[in-house]
């Protein structure tokens, strides 16, 4: 099988069983090359076991998969140093500096960027000679960005990046991850944070019982009628009587209030009660997944189904 040149990641029919849980069932998906692509999903969904697969931790019990053209089960050294690994915690090495430990991590690597200037972009150069042991939350998650980028991978991988930020340093994360994307990272990210994935992603994937129930930009995901605008207004009976609450999904909700307007309005022009809404990533996830049947796949006490 060949894969096209503009593709960092290619997935077909992957499958990966623990015991008598199915956790990855047919999965496929593609990532181009200078892209974010988040995945979401519940617990359980198989979300981790696919990244895993992809990094090369964990092996497949069938499918096709190619990551920057290589089998990631059969992959050397070489092709190690053209990936990063940002993993949801790492509490290593916590005697040594932040300059330290990225000059450390730096070696590994055939070419690696100055130590120096990762530390800079990722906004750690005043915390460069400060022990890893005294960074808080959201410094130590960009340290490990910082020893995630130090190889200039092409292909970054992020397990829930911002876990326990607060919200001034997740954007600034995200504008972190938005510079990397910029100069050519392709970027593998999963978090559980929507609001973060349509911020960030160019494409997401919705993976639901180890498949992927829906792959689109983060603006176009769940197709036209799950991202029509919602207009709310209230309606006054002529003979009096409590007040009706309306609601209308709409695909020009310009044009309805416009029309709602002259068919409802006060004397004065006002439409009581007037919200127009557009649907939210958030919105059009839960909604995906609230219409399927409940298989509880999803039960966390299943400690083998990642």
């Amino acid at each position: 099988m060949s894969y096209p040149d503009d593709l960092a990641v290619e997935v077909h029919g992957l499958r990966k069983r623990y015991g008598a849980k199915q956790a990855v069932d047919g999965l496929d998906l593609t990532v181009h090359r200078g892209e974010i692509f988040a995945v979401l999903g519940p617990n359980g969904a198989g979300k981790t076991t696919t990244v895993e697969i992809l990094e090369g931790f964990r092996s497949r019990d069938d499918g096709a998969v190619r990551v920057l053209g290589v089998d990631p089960a059969t992959a050397d050294r070489a092709w190690r140093s053209r990936i990063g690994i940002v993993l949801q915690s790492a509490n290593d090495q916590a005697e040594l500096t932040v300059g330290e430990l990225v000059r450390h991590f730096a070696r590994y690597y055939p070419d690696p960027r100055d130590p120096g200037e990762v530390i800079d972009a990722v906004g750690l150069s005043d915390k460069a000679q400060t022990r890893t042991r005294q960074l808080s939350g959201g410094q130590r998650r960009r340290l490990d960005v910082a020893l995630g980028i130090v190889g200039r991978p092409e292909l970054l991988f992020l397990d829930e990046p911002t876990t326990g930020f607060d919200p001034q340093a997740r954007r600034s994360f995200w504008d972190l991850l938005s510079g990397l994307r910029d100069g050519g990272t392709t970027v593998v990210l999963t978090t559980h944070y929507l609001d973060e994935a349509e911020y960030l992603a160019d494409r997401v994937a919705v993976v639901h019982d180890g498949r992927v129930l829906a792959l689109d930009a983060p603006a176009d995901l769940g197709g036209r009628t799950a991202r029509q605008a919602i207009v709310r207004w209230t309606e006054q009976p002529p003979a009096g009587g409590p007040p009706t609450h309306r609601e209308e999904r709409t695909d020009t909700p310009t044009a309805f209030v416009r029309d709602l307007t002259v068919r409802a309005g006060g004397p004065d022009g006002e439409v009581p009660g007037l919200q127009v809404l557009r649907p939210s990533l958030e919105d059009v996830y839960l909604a995906m997944l609230g219409a399927l049947p409940d298989t509880g796949h999803y039960d966390e006490s299943l400690e083998d189904v990642r």
